[in-house]
């Protein structure tokens, strides 16, 4: 028997942030700590990249992968199934003798997150009432924004004090952590009866769905295209020193904190026009960066808002693709984590581009301006589109007009003035 849904957040959604967070200290918590792995494995430092690349493209491939094969299961089993898969690909990593065997517990780790955010969401999404869904889901992804705001001070604190080997044992610990709070704290929760590989895989077919993925992966582009070459921006445009980059990066963490909740809340509120107008104030804040770039004072406040703007389009980002896939949410939800990855990873090619065509360290702004200018493009004629079809549908729950009987002819006149027969309804 489900539980009424009450207006309190349910604590269910801490264990789901908390995994959150593991989760996000995992795909940034290495970062700084590349140099000493490259020199542990005695790879070059392009090799040791590759822990952090080849963990997002299988992020993109478990989040729909896993998904589909699980869509029928019950929910939390799913989860603690792949809290399972976190730690042990975390404990792989942390005991690795040899780089190949480090990258196959990155692989295993990356192969949860796609569909821990995916099942995650959606089990958020149904643990409160309606009008509360993308503050659930923005909840759970605030784990993740915690981590980009400590993620890579962490992980590299952690690693330089006790070594590289300590970061993963303490994120294996956190995984433990999230895998009892989720058995005692999230409530069983069964997958659609109409659930199975051929629905789920089914929604993908629809093109509100891919051309809300296709938002995301414009949205996360343009966010990540700016972002990844930005200690290049700050030390060489800006003039701030090196030793102050992580701190100018912790402004940009701390936004992508509070853009994710009041994304959630604005998205609950209005999901397309929220969604608008963040992607129009992310497209003003990247050009005012890149105008501004040479101004220390307006790059602080660029790089909060960078990350405030850039995040805040996440909770309606994932609740978009969801509304639309209907009756097939779990595949549909895997596959925005899916896309927000290829952002990340096509935003970093193209800004990468930019500079090695010589356009210099503040072109990647302007290549996340231009991309977050095609999302909102993408979105505009879209989210019209939606509203008309909405408009044309009968309003749930709306009384069905009756035909007015007049037994004297013996004819039924309907509400349009045409007159048809009564044993036949034929029009005459």
């Amino acid at each position: 028997m489900t539980k009424k849904k009450t207006a309190a957040l349910p604590a269910g959604l801490i264990a789901l942030a908390l995994g959150g967070f593991g989760i996000g200290l995992t795909e940034f918590g290495p970062v700084g700590l590349l140099p000493q792995i490259a020199t542990d494995f005695s790879v070059t430092e392009s090799v040791a990249g590759y822990l952090v690349s080849g963990y997002a493209l299988a992020v993109a491939f478990g989040a729909i992968a896993i998904t589909a094969a699980f869509s029928r299961s019950e929910r939390k089993k799913v989860l603690l199934s792949l809290v399972v898969l976190f730690i042990v690909g975390n404990l792989i990593s942390a005991l690795a003798s040899t780089y190949g065997v480090m990258l196959a517990g990155r692989i295993i780790a990356a192969l949860c997150h796609g569909g821990f955010f995916g099942i995650g969401a959606v089990l958020a999404a149904s643990m409160v009432e309606e009008k509360k869904k993308a503050g659930a889901i923005s909840l759970m992804f605030a784990g993740l924004t915690v981590a980009n705001v400590v993620g890579i001070p962490f992980g590299t604190f952690v690693g330089q004090q006790l070594g590289w080997r300590a970061t993963f044992w303490a994120i294996t610990g956190i995984g433990i952590i999230t895998f009892l709070g989720i058995q005692f704290l999230v409530e069983r929760s069964r997958a659609s009866e109409t659930a199975g590989l051929r629905t789920e895989l089914g929604a993908l077919r629809r093109p509100q769905v891919l051309l809300s993925a296709m938002v995301s992966i414009l949205t996360f582009g343009g966010v990540v295209g700016a972002y990844t070459y930005i200690a290049f921006t700050l030390t060489e445009v800006s003039g701030f020193a090196t030793s102050s980059v992580p701190w100018l990066l912790l402004l940009f963490g701390v936004g992508t904190f509070v853009g994710n909740i009041i994304g959630g809340r604005l998205a609950d509120r209005a999901l397309d026009q929220s969604l608008l107008g963040i992607l129009a104030g992310l497209v003003l804040v990247l050009v005012a960066f890149a105008l501004s770039a040479t101004i220390w004072w307006a790059v602080l406040i660029a790089m909060f808002l960078l990350g405030a703007v850039g995040f805040a389009t996440a909770p309606g980002l994932q609740l978009r693709v969801m509304h639309f896939a209907g009756d097939a949410p779990t595949v549909a939800s895997g596959t925005n984590i899916a896309a927000l990855n290829v952002g990340n990873a096509i935003g970093a090619w193209i800004g990468g581009l930019a500079i090695a065509a010589g356009l210099g360290f503040v072109s990647p702004l302007w290549v996340g301006a231009a991309l977050a200018a095609g999302a909102f493009l993408v979105l505009l004629p879209t989210s019209i589109a939606s509203r008309r079809r909405a408009a044309r549908a009968p309003m749930p729950g709306a009384p069905i007009e009756e035909p007015v009987v007049r037994p004297v002819s013996g004819h039924v006149e309907g509400h349009d003035g045409h007159r048809g027969d009564v044993a036949s309804g034929a029009p005459r």
